[in-house]
């Protein structure tokens, strides 16, 4: 099993940058590929980005892409989410999740993330 912590979050205005960070403990944190997903006011829960084991793939929403990027230092256990271009409809809690079913492709679905953190809540002012 592995706990995952995520920080980083607050209240930003449109078009600033915000770094998001998820601490990792537990079980060896290079067995899992990482994921961000986002759940804004009212909304379903949403993909946001994932990266591989080693960091070397990452894959991206739409709706982030070009905006947002995922690394990760196995050193730190901990994955970040780069967000810069920040729009009002970036508000939500961005949670990070971790996963095995990655075999093939990098999963953009929920069901396939077994460990999740608690989330930090992200509001882009405009």
């Amino acid at each position: 099993q592995v706990q995952l912590v995520e920080s980083g979050g607050g209240l930003v205005q449109a078009g600033d940058s915000l770094r998001l960070s998820c601490a990792a403990s537990g079980r060896t944190f290079i067995i899992y590929a990482m994921g961000w997903f986002r759940q804004g006011p009212g909304k379903e829960r949403e993909f946001v980005g994932a990266i591989s084991r080693s960091g070397e793939t990452t894959y991206y929403a739409d709706s982030v892409k070009g905006r947002f990027s995922i690394s990760r230092d196995n050193a730190k256990n901990t994955v970040y989410l780069q967000m810069n271009s920040l729009k009002s409809e970036d508000t939500a809690v961005y949670h990070c999740a971790a996963t095995q079913f990655d075999k093939f492709v990098l999963p953009n679905q929920p069901n396939r993330y077994l460990y999740w953190g608690q989330g930090t809540q992200v509001t882009v002012s405009s």
